[in-house]
């Protein structure tokens, strides 16, 4: 009895703690669910017992069940035949109905669908076969979307508000050796003019910062046109060796690739991709620098990886480079990685740090044009 009324409560804290959230909460209900599972089978293995109940009536494990079902916040429904049954509360809510779908959503048949929409809302569908049956979780996406818009905003706050406190703090400390420098400007008269210059320099670096933030935070949607990816990287080479005519730069397109993309918002961002792989070169020798940049299409993605021979990201940093404003490196921004994977991703394509070391990012863009036609062409 005592089992089974913890595995009641253990279910219902585990809905709770999804429902609000509370994700360290949810795992040490789930782990105490498992523990009590395990112990009610062994408990069940060394004193069998034939229960007293009237015949029909649910046993303990049956009630657990149930409610570990019905707490959980996740829509969960049972596909049998071309029958859809709701299976907890979520789900009867979602239906608005106690038992059976009707008319039931089309993709809830389709093994491969991976989504669908009901009641003007948008579900992804996670399916476990069960035999000819399946069992289908119903996942909020937009609930999704907000838990990571809200995630990302609370860390870019963050962010913004240590880079400001820390520009603002030595500012207001110059500012009051200003004023002692101004009222005892005889006894040194350079002493408020060197003051007032570290003043002027501290304020700067406040506000490149704006305005970085501000460049990042206000990406315009792209503007796509037919653009050839071998004339777009040719020039980005030229610009390279006028820039860093010490690193050697290898450029492998393969022939005929034209898609549809803003080109200078993704010349902004291969450009960030080198200058970060040029910064990494000047951290261990220089002189032997090269950097690799390739272009190739497949099932119809452009894919552009570059790659550079300089010492690689450390694992304890591997995480953050994609973090608006983290660097580590001297002369760095913080500011190139972040805003080339906002460029790929307004795309609908990927940004991502396939290898550390040697440091390779691919960066992969979607629904390419393949025609290489000369009206298209002509529209560049």
């Amino acid at each position: 009895m005592l089992v089974g009324s913890g595995l009641g409560l253990s279910g219902m804290a585990a809905g709770m703690a999804g429902t609000h959230g509370l994700w360290l909460a949810l795992s040490g209900a789930l782990l105490l669910l498992v523990w009590l599972l395990a112990a009610n089978l062994l408990l069940a293995k060394q004193h069998p017992v034939v229960p007293a109940v009237t015949p029909g009536a649910p046993d303990e494990a049956q009630i657990a069940h149930h409610l570990l079902l019905d707490a959980s916040p996740t829509p969960l429904v049972l596909v049998a035949g071309r029958t859809v049954r709701t299976m907890n509360r979520a789900a009867r809510r979602l239906f608005a109905t106690d038992d059976r779908i009707l008319p039931p959503p089309t993709p809830l048949f389709d093994r491969d669908a991976t989504h669908l929409r009901h009641a003007g809302r948008n579900w992804r569908t996670d399916r476990v076969e069960v035999g000819d049956r399946s069992v289908v979780a119903l996942i909020d996406i937009e609930s999704e979307e907000r838990t990571a818009e809200a995630c990302a905003s609370a860390e870019m706050i963050q962010v913004l508000g240590h880079e400001m406190l820390n520009g603002l703090v030595p500012i207001v400390s110059l500012a009051e050796c200003g004023i002692v420098a101004a009222e005892a400007r005889d006894e040194n008269p350079g002493l408020l003019t060197e003051i007032l210059t570290t003043l002027a320099r501290r304020a700067e670096g406040l506000r490149r910062f704006t305005e970085a933030y501000r460049e990042l935070a206000r990406l315009p949607l792209p503007l796509r046109l037919i653009v050839s990816v071998e004339d777009m990287l040719n020039d980005l080479a030229r610009l390279f060796a006028s820039r860093w005519p010490d690193v050697r730069l290898s450029v492998d397109i393969e022939p005929g690739l034209w898609v549809e993309i803003d080109r200078d918002q993704m010349n902004q961002a291969c450009w960030a991709l080198l200058q970060n792989a040029v910064e990494a070169i000047e951290l261990g020798d220089a002189s032997s620098g090269m950097i690799d940049i390739r272009a190739s299409m497949d099932d119809n993605v452009l894919t552009i990886e570059i790659r550079d021979n300089g010492p690689g990201v450390p694992p304890d940093r591997v995480r953050g480079i994609f973090r608006p404003f983290y660097t580590s490196k001297p002369s760095g921004s913080g500011i190139g990685l972040s805003l080339a994977r906002q460029v790929m991703q307004a795309h609908g394509g990927t940004l991502t740090l396939i290898s550390p070391s040697p440091a390779i990012f691919r960066a992969r863009v979607p629904r390419a044009c393949t025609s290489n036609d000369g009206v298209l062409a002509d529209r560049v």
